[in-house]
């Protein structure tokens, strides 16, 4: 029988935060030194999270505190919604940014934070030195979770899909890219001296967040290769656009990749970067952000400076 949900009225609130520092810790006396308490009220604290949760959070193994599978589950949660009601209560009518100690959280992929990542950081450091910036990486689950997490995240950067066709969801668009396909220099799918949709077709593949049987293709790779009608025959799934080189490299591999990201990382593996046959869709990567940040004033100045540092890449 499921617990009844409870009221946000009869909750105790300090225990989100006594929740976000033992998750993070995995340690009773270290989240009491975070939490600025002694260890028995830290101790206290967790003992009324497990009897509300009806679960023990931190378990001892091998002499050290793990996290249950519902302690993992409430510690990639508890962050974002620390950091809402956080950004709630700093929220005002008034933003200088060279005094403020607020913190910005963005979802990105490591692709977009080779792109624009270095730019992006020199500029919030210029305009906002006391500013804090939390990024957080896509995630291979990210497309469905997207719906919720907007809500608790300043802004995600990504290309647009079916999940981010939501009435609440605004953006702007940041930069343009292309696909190419990467291969090893030695591949022997080079001696035409291009590819074509065949070659690719029967090649083994390294793919970036792929899932098998998505309807419809929510991860921009899985699109493109729905859009070339190619079912590929994946040898390595990876959940990172950085790794991917690796796993080309010294192989008889295809991967599709984002030109700007590949142009830069194909001469340290002797790879070779070629069009990609078909007809392949742009890449527009945007900023996404929930409604409700519409006329937060901090809010609004994050999202200029992301377009303006997007736009002199």
């Amino acid at each position: 029988m499921p617990r009844p949900v409870a009221h946000l009225a009869n909750l105790d609130l300090n225990l989100l935060v006594a929740l976000r520092e033992l998750v993070r810790e995995r340690s009773v006396t270290r989240a009491a030194q975070r939490l600025g308490v002694t260890q028995p009220a830290a101790s206290a604290a967790l003992a009324r999270l497990r009897r509300h949760f009806g679960d023990e959070l931190l378990v001892r193994e091998r002499g050290e505190y793990a996290l249950t599978a519902l302690g993992t589950q409430l510690a990639e949660q508890v962050e974002g919604v620390c950091a809402a009601a956080e950004r709630l209560f700093a929220a005002s009518t008034h933003f200088d940014p060279a005094t403020s100690e607020r913190e910005f959280t963005l979802v990105m992929a490591d692709y977009t934070i080779m792109v624009m990542g270095e730019a992006l950081s020199q500029a919030i450091r210029k305009a906002a030195p006391r500013t804090r910036l939390h990024i957080r990486l896509v995630r291979e689950s990210m497309s469905t979770e997207y719906a919720e997490g907007i809500r608790f995240v300043d802004g995600m950067v990504a290309p647009p899909t079916h999940g981010f066709a939501l009435p609440d969801t605004r953006s702007a668009e940041l930069f343009r890219d292309r696909w190419v396909c990467l291969v090893d220099a030695s591949n022997p799918a080079l001696d035409a001296g291009k590819l074509r949709l065949r070659d690719i077709a029967q090649l083994p593949w390294v793919a970036p967040y792929y899932r098998s049987n998505p309807n419809p293709p929510a991860v921009p790779v899985m699109r493109q290769l729905a859009l070339l009608d190619i079912q590929p025959r994946i040898a390595v799934r990876v959940e990172s656009y950085l790794s991917v080189p690796y796993f080309v490299a010294g192989t008889d591999r295809v991967a599709l990749m984002q030109e700007r990201l590949a142009s830069r990382l194909a001469a340290q593996a002797n790879l070779r970067v070629l069009e990609c046959p078909g007809d392949p869709e742009p890449i527009v990567e945007s900023l996404w952000w929930h409604r409700q940040y519409e006329d937060d004033t901090a809010h609004a100045w994050l999202r200029r400076l992301i377009v303006e540092t997007a736009r002199r890449l």
